[in-house]
């Protein structure tokens, strides 16, 4: 039987790995690394600097793919994710067909943890569900970029006895969120903190959570909203990408 492992390999830092982690990847015979482009070449990189870094008890090797990419625009939002996830299912299905033997463990590294944003373990679920490969998994939690960014801001995710609410840009910017008094906003492609009309809200915010990159800007929104998004647009120019996070919190 083929073994699937789904690691959490944290939000950046290499130090984020845990000892789970550890056993998985010494556990892996081959790692299936989904190319999302040169722009975002780091990412691969990192994966592979985890794997030379904590590997030492397994021969392993790599296997690239090349990501399929969401339609974007003027479409529906929830079909193009839809019809991404079957194109990555599609790709997942003959790695699993082409690159493992009977027997062999397979790692999908997955940036911070599976279970948050992420659609791996959907995907793994539709193959199986589809009879046309068998295996088995077992899915290793990471540290989130939501832990990453309390931690580099020195602050904790809830006050006490308060809600909290984790959410997306598109939902913040369509007026989609509750009354958490903590709103934690991930997959933020639109600035829609300036949707938000208490100017007198603290947002603390950070890209590239645990990288050699990281930034961190926080504040009242009145104060360091224009601040951010500069920083933002800086960046992505910069970059190529960007991975950033940010934590809203009433007065």
């Amino acid at each position: 039987m083929k073994q699937i492992l789904v690691i959490g390999i944290g939000a950046g830092n290499p130090d984020y790995i845990t000892l789970q982690a550890v056993k998985a990847l010494n556990r892996a015979d081959v790692f299936f690394l989904m190319d999302k482009g040169e722009s975002k070449d780091k990412l691969i990189d990192l994966r592979r600097e985890i794997c030379e870094r904590y590997i030492t008890d397994q021969a392993y090797r790599f296997v690239e793919a090349t990501s399929p990419e969401r339609e974007r625009g003027e479409v529906d939002y929830r079909a193009s994710v839809e019809e991404l996830n079957m194109a990555k299912q599609l790709t997942f299905e003959r790695l699993i067909h082409e690159e493992m033997a009977d027997g062999e463990c397979a790692g999908f590294l997955v940036w911070g943890d599976p279970a948050l944003y992420d659609s791996t373990i959907r995907i793994l679920q539709a193959i199986l569900a589809s009879g046309r490969c068998e295996f088995e998994f077992e899915v290793i939690p990471g540290i989130t970029s939501v832990q990453a960014l309390c931690a580099q801001h020195k602050m904790p995710l809830n006050r006490i006895g308060q809600s909290i609410e984790i959410t997306t840009g598109r939902r913040l910017a369509a007026g989609q969120v509750g009354d958490a008094d903590s709103l934690v906003v991930m997959l933020d492609a639109q600035d829609a903190y300036h949707q938000v009309a208490d100017s007198e809200t603290e947002i603390y915010w950070g890209a590239y959570l645990g990288t050699p990159d990281e930034l961190l800007i926080s504040g009242k929104l009145k104060d360091v909203a224009q601040e951010i998004e500069r920083v933002r647009k800086a960046a992505r120019l910069a970059n190529g990408w960007i991975m950033d996070t940010y934590l809203l919190r009433k007065p």
